[in-house]
């Protein structure tokens, strides 16, 4: 890296942890604290409730207080990774981002704590003294052998999970990728010889782990600073190195190298040569783990074995060994059924689960954080990316049942597998609220063909309708084009088998395709030579004629081009039998819960008439959730204080509301605030038909509408589930140009479900 580019990057990161406040964690409140009443249960005299039910039963603390979430990360900042000894304060922007990490993959709160103690028996007695705290411990970034006392003592003395993440985090980590780097070659624990670097922390955790696996201790040959860990040598040994002293006349890495199947290090930058690899056994397998440089470049491995299975340390090379796959949820797991201990069936149970990940096909979430890497099961692919969000549902439950199984659970489950599917949940913050529709999607059978098929979003919102579904989706699309783009997405697609193909280039029902949309066209202007060519070129047109046909049963559009664009098509093609598009919905999944927005797209101003009938579309389509309607008319005008144009054709859209005998809750004109703030409408307005927030805001017009549809999906967070394109009777749906792979199956997920089953 340049100058320019290394003092770049160290401005870069300086502001991401100053702005726009310093540091990367602060504390909020889960209960509100707006009033007297809350005062009086948050603390004296009600907090007095929740203690004396905690003295009478300590199990309890899981109850009333967040202990049973709660991880303490520990360190004394003597060996903080590529920094060395920097100290306690120094560390603590480290230990910051641990929380950050555990946090954000797998929703555990965290406080970091720095201790001034070089002390390893004080350090661990201080680590004891916070038991009443924490639900957990993670220890981290202590030099060896101090950290193996601090851990001892730990685990000995405190009835809380203890886990030092340098040794087992790593540990488990490796073995996931060795287990599938031996698949890959064909080899077997019992079978490879190991030659390892690196007599820390990390590395005898490493070996430890590989002897649970199967490896047999004779096969271990441990290599450090000062030459090979052998029988009688006197300088810089340890008990923990003394276990893998062998007994020999052989010296040095160089000597031992021969023959060796996996090279373990966790040492330093350049220690293996290439002339070593060319000694090691037929297709050698090298973890390079050293950061920020590991023992050998992947290049120099591949100069002399091309078929070489190699893992390092960095995220810019394959296989990267990252202790984020493993910790926060073996944590989760552990902390869930209120393990007194992570054990060897927690740590093996997660190995596991982690190996298993990375054969199945990988994720649309891990594709999108990792674009441009081809994510297939192989040399190149050992183990699962840390965005890949099935991790918390596959690892933490299989650490859950291995805890209840080896009887460290204090709270075990009733269910692991509803268990397991509340924490996908949690990581798919669509997926709770789906539910009804995808439970209604697997009941029916319905054909959906994408427009944009060539689209990798579409390709792998296909790869998930083929794992998670019974359909065949259709694709729109190049066949070449699509074969090209499935391989480079490491999908394992195939037309004809996990979906039908339609090629706009040549596709033996043109001729149909054309003269259909000329018989509908025909006194529109269009002559059979504009319908040919529209049938070669415009795929959201042969869409929408195949769901005319008969072909498909909806059309999903609108991955790229402009919204009204494929409206136009659609509405010509389908627009028919007393279908026409009513509105646009958008349901946003915030933290607060979903609120659905209308209309987005269609109506720029709509009249009173239009507005009543978006009102019934989004009722029809919220209970396709299992949500009850409460449907807020949104204006500036608060119940006819105003005189403006939008309140005057709320106003008029509520009698016209009024006079249908509807079944279910809607109220206007009112501001946003008043809509979401059932409290201030109820001082407004008390005889008001609504109570509660609303849960769908109807607006008098599209821009404000999708003002509000933006905000909330950019600046809150907020995830967007739809345009839901209403009165066309669910044959057609047009996304925009933002959709993720994830959104596309929820859309479809939609499309697959009759909307009458609904009304």
């Amino acid at each position: 890296m340049s100058e320019d580019k290394q003092d770049g990057a160290r401005s870069a990161a300086l502001l991401y942890h100053e702005f726009p406040k310093p540091g990367k964690l602060e504390i909020r409140a889960t209960k509100p604290l707006a009033n007297g009443r809350d005062l009086a249960r948050a603390y004296s005299p009600g907090v007095a409730e929740a203690c004396l039910e905690i003295k009478a039963d300590p199990s309890n603390a899981a109850r009333y207080t967040s202990r049973g979430n709660l991880v303490a990360v520990v360190s004394n900042g003597t060996a903080v990774l590529g920094l060395g000894n920097i100290g306690a304060l120094a560390s603590k922007p480290v230990m910051e981002g641990k929380a950050v990490l555990f946090k954000t993959f797998a929703n555990i709160d965290c406080f970091d704590i720095e201790l001034n103690e070089p002390d390893p028996v004080k350090l661990a007695e201080i680590v004891c003294a916070l038991e009443p705290t924490f639900g957990a411990v993670n220890l981290e970034d202590i030099k060896a052998p101090d950290c193996f006392i601090v851990e001892q003592i730990c685990r000995e003395r405190m009835n809380i999970p203890v886990f030092h993440d340098d040794q087992h985090g790593t540990a488990i980590v490796v073995g996931a990728a060795a287990t599938n780097a031996l698949r890959v070659t064909g080899k077997r624990f019992e079978d490879i010889k190991i030659v390892s670097t690196g007599g820390g922390a990390a590395g005898i955790a490493c070996l430890n782990m590989l002897l649970k696996l199967g490896v047999k201790r004779e096969n271990i040959w441990l290599c450090d600073i000062h030459g090979l860990v052998h029988e009688g040598r006197e300088i810089d040994m340890n008990p923990q190195k003394a276990a893998y002293a062998q007994k020999t006349d052989l010296r040095t890495l160089d000597e031992v190298i021969d023959g060796a199947d996996l090279f373990l290090g966790l040492s330093g930058p350049g220690v293996l040569k290439p002339e070593m690899v060319a000694r090691m056994a037929p297709r050698p397998i090298v973890f390079a783990l050293a950061n920020p440089m590991p023992e050998i470049l992947p290049d120099e491995v591949r100069s002399v074995a091309p078929d070489a299975i190699i893992a390092t340390g960095r995220s810019d090379f394959p296989n990267q060994v990252n202790n984020v796959l493993c910790f926060p949820f073996i944590f989760r797991g552990a902390l869930d059924v209120g393990a007194t201990e992570i054990n060897d069936a927690m740590q093996i149970a997660c190995i596991e689960g982690i190996a298993a990940l990375a054969r199945a096909t990988t994720s649309a979430e891990a594709a999108a954080a990792y674009a441009g890497e081809q994510l297939t099961f192989g040399a190149d692919y050992l183990i699962p990316k840390p965005f890949d969000r099935r991790l918390i549902g596959v690892v933490a439950s299989a650490v859950a049942k291995a805890a209840m199984d080896s009887g460290v659970a204090t709270r075990p489950l009733d269910d692991i597998e509803a268990y397991r599917e509340r924490l996908n949940q949690s990581v798919f913050k669509s997926a709770l609220i789906m539910r009804p529709v995808f439970e209604a999607a697997r009941n029916a059978e319905r054909r959906i063909v994408f427009a944009e098929g060539e689209d990798e979003r579409v390709l792998r919102a296909a790869q998930a309708i083929s794992e998670e579904t019974t359909d065949k989706p259709i694709l729109i699309g190049r066949p070449e084009v699509i074969e090209s783009r499935i391989e480079r997405a490491g999908l394992t697609l195939k037309a004809g088998v996990d979906f039908d193909l339609v090629n706009p280039e040549n596709d033996p029902r043109y001729r149909d395709y054309w003269q259909s949309y000329h018989s509908i066209m025909a006194r529109r202007g269009v002559t059979p030579d504009l319908a040919r060519a529209i049938m070669r070129t415009n795929t959201t047109a042969i869409g929408a004629v195949m769901v005319q046909r008969g072909e498909a049963d909806s059309l999903i559009c609108g991955t790229f081009g402009q919204y009204l664009w494929h409206l136009k098509y659609v509405n010509q093609i389908l627009g028919r039998d007393g279908l026409r598009p009513v509105g646009a919905l958008s349901l946003i999944i915030a933290d607060t819960g979903p609120l659905f927005i209308a209309d987005t797209q269609i109506h720029p101003e709509p009249t009173p008439e239009q507005i009543a009938e978006t009102v019934r579309g989004c009722a029809r389509h919220i209970r396709r959730f299992g949500i009850a309607p409460q449907v807020a008319l949104c204006s500036g005008s608060q119940f006819g204080n105003l005189d403006s144009g939008s309140g005057r054709r709320m106003r008029a859209a509520l009698e016209i509301l009024d006079g249908m005998g509807l079944d279910f809750t809607y109220e206007g004109e009112m501001p946003v605030d008043v809509a979401l703030d059932g409290d201030l409408r109820a001082r407004l307005l008390p005889e008001s038909r609504m109570e509660g927030a609303a849960n769908a805001l109807v607006f008098a017009s599209t821009d404000a509408a999708g003002a509000a549809r933006n905000i909330l999906k950019m600046r809150a967070g907020g995830l967007e589930v739809g345009p839901i394109l209403m009165g066309m009777g669910n044959r057609a749906h047009i996304v925009t140009p933002s959709i993720t792979p994830r959104g596309l199956l929820n859309i479809a997920a939609l499309a697959g479900t009759p909307v009458s089953t609904y009304s």
